[in-house]
């Protein structure tokens, strides 16, 4: 071998040398990033982990409240029903002490008249005390038939009366406010004979 070729093959021995650990420095620098990426990736995990434990933490507590929430208004309301009644079963035991006094055995002696005009008066009162209430009377005498606040119970021809319009009340309606209780009971006209 000349000299030419032994410096040519230490040249590349050299090269091959460096080259190698280059590349060995490559490679353990690709096995660190790997290493930092795989702690980076566990570190997310966990922050994801705990974030969504917090979420879920947190849902709950709201759904929870939410319930409870719901639970106590729906109480509050009946509790609100209840006082309302209250108030109204209360002006009606005034009525109903009026009557108790009306059918007394120690009144007795009153007249057929008087014991008339005190069950007008007791009506009287009764029937304001349901007005003030809210409580008003469905007439619909000679209206127009109206299916939504009115009950047909028959049909009959008139002469004086259009056809759909109300001739008689069997049973008076009543509404509270917009809201219909009961509706009246009537007779509807089918027009001319």
């Amino acid at each position: 071998m000349s000299n030419t070729q032994e410096q040519d093959l230490e040249n590349r021995n050299d090269n091959d040398s460096e080259t190698g650990s280059q590349f060995h420095e490559e490679l353990e620098a690709a096995m660190n990033d790997a290493q930092d990426a795989d702690d980076s990736n566990e570190a997310i995990q966990e922050k994801v982990g705990s974030d969504l434990d917090d979420y879920k933490d947190k849902y709950v507590r709201l759904f929870a409240e939410f319930e409870n929430f719901r639970r106590r208004t729906t109480r509050e309301s009946f509790e609100l029903m209840g006082n309302a009644n209250h108030k109204l079963l209360g002006k009606m035991t005034e009525v109903l002490d009026n009557f108790n006094l009306a059918f007394d055995p120690k009144n007795k002696s009153a007249s057929p008249e008087d014991f008339e005009k005190g069950i007008r008066l007791i009506f009287s009162k009764f029937k304001n005390l349901l007005s003030d209430e809210g409580l008003t009377e469905v007439d619909p005498i000679g209206q127009e038939f109206d299916p939504n606040l009115h009950e047909a119970l028959m049909q009959q021809p008139s002469e004086t009366v259009p056809e759909n319009h109300i001739i008689q009340v069997f049973q008076k309606g009543y509404k509270a406010k917009n809201k219909i209780l009961k509706h009246a009971k009537v007779v509807v006209s089918t027009g001319k004979p």
